[in-house]
């Protein structure tokens, strides 16, 4: 069960989030940038908290690597004509890839 201290900070990373990437879509470099900081602190605050309860840690290290992701695409996108979607899809598959493990212990667990 998730601790009710946690799901606070979820909901302040939803909206560090989306404030970075409203920034993102309206063309604020600055502030995107800035946004980035404060977005990834919370994520990883929140895997940390959440370490005990292997599913959540799981999927909150996968949330990481999406936030580096995003931003990583954002920043390229920013400040050099999109050149970063290679770097940024190393994040996402590392996340997909964090899934893909647990998920597949899982059903090997289940199945035996």
């Amino acid at each position: 069960m998730i601790d009710e201290k946690i799901r606070k900070f979820e909901n302040w990373h939803i909206l560090l989030w989306l404030l970075k990437d409203m920034c993102w879509v309206m063309d604020f470099k600055l502030f995107g940038t800035i946004m980035i900081v404060p977005t990834i602190i919370v994520a990883l605050w929140i895997t940390f908290m959440a370490r005990k309860t292997p599913s959540e840690l799981v999927h909150n290290i996968a949330v990481v690597c999406w936030i580096c992701a995003n931003s990583i695409w954002m920043l390229g996108e920013f400040h050099c004509n999109d050149c970063t979607r290679f770097e940024a899809s190393i994040f996402f598959f590392s996340g997909l890839g964090v899934l893909f493990v647990y998920y597949s212990y899982r059903l090997i667990e289940k199945l035996r």
